[in-house]
């Protein structure tokens, strides 16, 4: 097939820059790896005249995205605006309406509104590819729904937000606070304009959501993925996971479970010498569990315009050879609302608290974790001064609902100095 796959790019920013440069770098290695050209028609962006290092005028200029996606020589429409709602969604619904195959980065769009934009477009017999959504340069979307289609995944797992990585392993190395780490990396352009959605999880949660509908054939349920950012975590806290031997990363987890769909993105403590706690920097780290392959982990940069145009252009390049799956694996329209787990599977965890120093007043934590049903696997307390005693407790498994019950208690302790810290120990 010599008919050239046409393109039109909405969104001209990092990620779509780099598009452009691969298209107008690599056009022949392209050519002979999808068998057909692959060229660029038509762009669109907000802004018409600003200089971004590549050449646009052999392109045609659409300053509407929603008439971009509907144009005749437009073949794929490669969405990379972002944003949930507004110009994003609704140009890629025209797109959709008009025929056209979808390429997008997209994530906050798709944990949102993927089931329905998915169910639209396999029922127009198109398709919408977006690899570039989750965790940048990895391939974990084809490894979900291609390399380990044989198996029952039993646990997606992992490290998807750059930022959040580099702030906990920078506290690490540094010796550094939260504040003066977060605002170095605001002043390193590493946060989006809203920061929460990095620091809060968001941005990690999006990508959770969409990896556990593929993975469990499900409709896509960013609502039911609980949600805990790295705000609270202090220098304290790293320093004394990593004298028990414990890193601490802004882990997602996905599993399917006798409750439902457990699905919660929250900073846990992962042991130093595994995989995760090895993670440094602003990488990211996919694993994946199954039935017959055991367990397999994917590393790579989440981000930038090289890896995260990469991750386009091997949809772009599926497309053009002629592979077309459903967007989450399995027909939109057979995936069923999965129940969503009300609570956590049970775990061990890492506390932290103050005690005055009082005749008594470990024992008074001690009977409140005991009375809720948790049992100390480990204790240590830190010099202190002449008041308040650093105290961290590692508990053998239990429920976060215990957990809370205890920490509801230990709060209302005379004895108690500040708000206790409670983090999860996950198994790796």
């Amino acid at each position: 097939m010599n008919t050239p796959l046409r393109l039109g790019i909405a969104g001209l920013g990092t990620v779509g820059t780099g598009v452009v440069r691969i298209i107008r770098q690599k056009a022949n290695l392209l050519a002979a790896r999808a068998g057909r050209p692959v060229v660029i028609t038509a762009v669109s962006a907000r802004t018409r005249d600003k200089d971004r290092g590549v050449t646009l005028s052999d392109y045609a200029w659409e300053d509407d995205p929603v008439a971009l996606a509907k144009r005749a020589d437009v073949d794929v429409f490669v969405e990379l605006m972002g944003g949930s709602d507004g110009p994003a969604k609704a140009a890629t619904e025209a797109a959709i309406a008009a025929g056209k195959d979808i390429v997008t980065a997209n994530k906050a769009m798709l944990a949102l509104h993927g089931q329905a934009l998915a169910v639209a477009a396999e029922a127009a017999g198109r398709v919408i590819r977006f690899e570039a959504a989750v965790a940048g340069g990895i391939p974990v979307i084809k490894a979900l729904t291609e390399g380990l289609a044989g198996n029952d995944i039993t646990r997606v797992m992992g490290v998807m937000n750059g930022t959040c990585n580099y702030i906990l392993t920078r506290m690490q190395s540094a010796g550094l606070p939260y504040a003066q780490v977060f605002d170095e990396a605001a002043k390193l352009g590493y946060l989006e304009a809203d920061p929460t959605l990095d620091v809060g999880g968001i941005d990690a949660g999006h990508k959770l959501a969409l990896l556990a509908s593929i993975a469990f054939g499900c409709q896509v349920n960013f609502d039911g993925v609980t949600l805990e950012g790295i705000e609270k975590i202090t220098i304290e806290d790293i320093r004394h996971a990593a004298d028990m031997g414990y890193r601490i990363k802004l882990l997602g987890v996905a599993q399917m479970t006798g409750r439902g769909l457990e699905q919660r993105m929250s900073p846990c403590l992962v042991p130093d010498t595994s995989p995760l706690g090895q993670l440094e920097g602003g990488t990211n780290m996919v694993v994946l569990e199954g039935d017959n392959v055991e367990q397999i982990v994917l590393r790579g940069p989440g981000a930038g315009m090289g890896p995260t145009a990469s991750a386009v252009m091997g949809d772009v390049m599926d497309i053009a050879r002629g592979a077309r799956l459903p967007t989450f694996g399995q027909p939109a329209a057979s995936l069923a609302q999965c129940q969503t787990a009300t609570s956590a599977t049970p775990a061990p965890y890492y506390m932290r608290m103050s005690l005055i120093d009082k005749p008594g007043a470990l024992a008074k934590v001690a009977t409140l974790l005991g009375e809720a049903g948790i049992s100390i696997d480990r204790m240590r307390q830190y010099r202190h001064d002449a008041t308040t005693a650093p105290v961290l407790i590692v508990t053998h498994k239990t429920t976060r609902d215990a957990l809370d019950t205890a920490l509801t208690g230990i709060s209302r302790l005379d004895v108690l100095h500040g708000e206790p810290v409670a983090l999860r120990i996950e198994t790796v």
